[in-house]
């Protein structure tokens, strides 16, 4: 432990690694109750999967890989809202019609263009490539995210819970839900580096799902997904380094663990409620 911590202060990519991870975590688990509280966790994956192919251009123009991605994950949500709209497809076909797509498009270009580009740390991130331009593009754009949801907390709630009757009282849930794909697309294309394309959905669905099991409003939700995403993040790059694994899939898995962990104790106390509750009634 004393050892890695040494590493942070004389590495400044270990510094970065870990800065960067932390906020992508904080803020992946705040977009991620939005995302779960709404049915939209395979859009996650959709979102994360049809970005491949702005990456790729990215690299082909030479431009910044947030603008590619960004786009390419606007027109994805556009497409498959289309789809379900203006056809008989159902939106979990559409979905799964449109990121498949989008994703054999994105690994095509990557195999045939000119470039160092390596697939795998797309699919799967490599925190510790992250360049000081990249950290602090990924805090610009976080902080930008939680306050935008602190300011319009009340109309995200309310379509998110209840979409008739924000309509009744003026509200556009429409206008609403794409701005949540707007904060998805966001949130996935600053965790590429970070997870990568393949293991996104994990970090933005696991923490708020493990928050929803303990939760009782969508603030309290939120601040405990936030935590746990943060808590999967630090100690998923402390495990990447010190057995030498892919930051990704440790970030994941510290997720999913959170998650076990808070199942089987709510399980457990369930079942010990269950069991006194008929002593009680056994001995009436």
């Amino acid at each position: 432990m004393f050892d890695f911590f040494s590493q942070i202060l004389h590495y400044p990519f270990l510094s970065r690694a870990l800065t960067t991870a932390a906020v992508v975590g904080i803020v992946s688990g705040i977009v991620g109750c939005l995302i779960v509280l709404r049915g939209l966790s395979l859009m996650g994956d959709a979102m994360s999967h049809a970005v491949l192919p702005g990456v790729a251009l990215s690299y082909l123009l030479n431009i910044p890989m947030f603008i590619g991605a960004l786009i390419t994950g606007l027109l994805t949500s556009v497409l498959i809202g289309t789809i379900t709209t203006r056809s008989k497809t159902k939106n979990d076909a559409a979905i799964g019609i449109a990121f498949t797509c989008l994703f054999s498009i994105g690994v095509i270009i990557i195999s045939l263009i000119q470039t160092s580009t390596n697939l795998y740390s797309i699919l799967f991130g490599n925190i510790l490539t992250v360049s000081r331009e990249a950290m602090w593009t990924s805090i610009i754009i976080s902080c930008c995210v939680v306050v935008f949801i602190i300011i319009c907390y009340q109309p995200l709630k309310i379509t998110t819970f209840d979409p008739v009757f924000s309509q009744m009282n003026g509200t556009n849930p429409t206008f609403w839900h794409y701005t949540v794909m707007l904060l998805l697309a966001l949130i996935t294309v600053i965790s590429l580096q970070t997870v990568g394309i393949i293991l996104v959905v994990a970090l933005l669905i696991t923490p708020a799902s493990s928050a929803y099991l303990i939760s009782k409003s969508l603030h309290q939700m939120m601040i405990y997904s936030a935590l746990f995403g943060l808590v999967s993040a630090l100690v998923g790059i402390y495990l990447s380094y010190v057995f030498n694994v892919p930051s990704g899939a440790c970030i994941v898995i510290c997720a999913s663990m959170i998650y076990a962990t808070l199942f089987i104790s709510q399980q457990f106390n369930l079942n010990r409620t269950k069991q006194k509750h008929y002593n009680n009634s056994f001995n009436q």
